[in-house]
């Protein structure tokens, strides 16, 4: 039985890297097809994603999604050049089997336009196309900052009030989605995602937990220990991708994808106090509302505390050049809960392979980087 050939849309991306990976390790597909506007050469990929890349079975285009005409070029399928051909070209009558929408633009603090093109405008022009070159399923990853509930685990059909901007318009894909009737989608909703290679989910805590070693002082957070901060391992998100690719049962559904931690600030603070043996504190409630009275001002104030003691760690250490940053955007500080249940996601069989954070899967995030002399040996060692 031949394999299906796979379209893995923002590649290049954290989840999309390790798609990649996971699609070569466990043999699964016939063909990949990376698309992202960003080259591999210049993603900052570890040696174990670089190896994935230059598998035989992978292939890398340049394309930017939110233009129709370079999203069409990037669902093209070709045949490679042969002996007897000196050009690519193009299999008439095939498109790809699976289309996995990783791309978006995740970057806090953009404005309206930039998020509408990016998300909104990129994935109906995505899912336009799949329906177009006739697609066996597409996959669109969401975002669980969907609705804030302390005491309840947010199941899919829960009341969709998003309190980010990647929210906000992840919203309006999943509508635009839903009205496309021939469109045979899977949509998975990610808490906050970590793994080797993620430089935005929990690692500018990470650095920051580092900075308060280097400082010799207690790491103050905003709000409480017990604010809900759901999160999920990297190689569950790409294992219940591939399975849910496997069941019709999955098809024009939504899922949550979330571990069995039930993490909080607390969980995660306490994982990072271990590593890097630091006292955390909490400004609580009342006094974190007091920063409501001018946020932006309060967080420049935090970041500015950080980024100066990161940036002469880093040159102590002689980590000279480094995607990674302390800076924490105010939509990552809000006193939201992200509390899911992924109880639908089990009832399709669907076994976490890292079902509760540790600190071992945190400490392995910290090592990849200083392995690749992006984040100061010190701060660990």
């Amino acid at each position: 039985m031949s394999k299906p050939n796979v379209l893995v849309l923002g590649g290049c991306g954290f989840i999309g890297r390790h798609l990649v990976h996971y699609l070569v390790t466990n043999d699964l597909a016939g063909r990949i097809k990376v698309v992202d506007k960003t080259p591999p050469l210049m993603a900052w990929l570890n040696r174990a994603h670089s190896v994935a890349f230059a598998d035989e079975r992978v292939e890398f285009t340049s394309a930017n999604l939110i233009n129709p005409a370079s999203c069409q070029n990037a669902f093209r399928m070709t045949e490679p050049a042969t002996m007897t051909t000196t050009t690519t070209t193009t299999t008439v009558g095939s498109g790809w089997d699976f289309v996995i929408n990783c791309a978006a633009e995740t970057k806090p603090g953009q404005t309206d336009p930039v998020y509408e093109e990016g998300i909104l405008k990129l994935s109906v022009n995505c899912a336009t196309e799949a329906i177009k070159t006739g697609a066996k399923r597409y996959v669109e990853l969401s975002t669980a900052s969907m609705y804030s509930d302390e005491k309840v685990p947010q199941k899919e059909d829960c009341p969709v009030e998003p309190w980010t901007m990647v929210g906000k318009y992840k919203a309006k894909v999943e509508r635009e989605l839903i009205a496309m009737e021939e469109l045979p989608y899977t949509i998975l909703r990610i808490p906050i995602c970590y793994g080797v290679g993620d430089r935005k989910g929990l690692t500018p805590r990470l650095i920051i937990a580092g900075i308060y070693k280097h400082l010799g002082e207690t790491m103050k957070l905003l709000w409480t220990g017990t604010m809900k901060m759901n999160v999920v391992h990297v190689e569950d998100v790409c294992g219940s991708i591939w399975e849910l690719l496997q069941t019709d049962r999955s098809i024009r559904e939504i899922v949550n994808v979330c571990d069995d931690s039930d993490a909080t600030q607390a969980t995660i603070s306490e994982l990072l106090a271990d590593i890097f043996g630091i006292e955390i504190d909490y400004w609580g409630i009342t006094m974190s509302n007091m920063t409501k009275l001018d946020m932006a001002g309060a967080i420049e104030e935090i970041n500015d505390r950080h980024l100066g003691p990161w940036a002469d760690v880093c040159t102590r250490d002689g980590v000279l050049n480094t995607p990674l940053t302390p800076y924490m955007d105010q939509e990552l500080l809000l006193h939201k809960h992200v509390h899911l249940s992924n109880e639908k996601l089990k009832s399709y069989g669907y076994q976490l392979r890292r079902p509760r954070i540790t600190r071992e899967s945190l400490e392995e995030i910290v090592k990849d980087f200083i392995g690749m002399n992006h984040f100061p040996r010190t701060l660990l060692y």
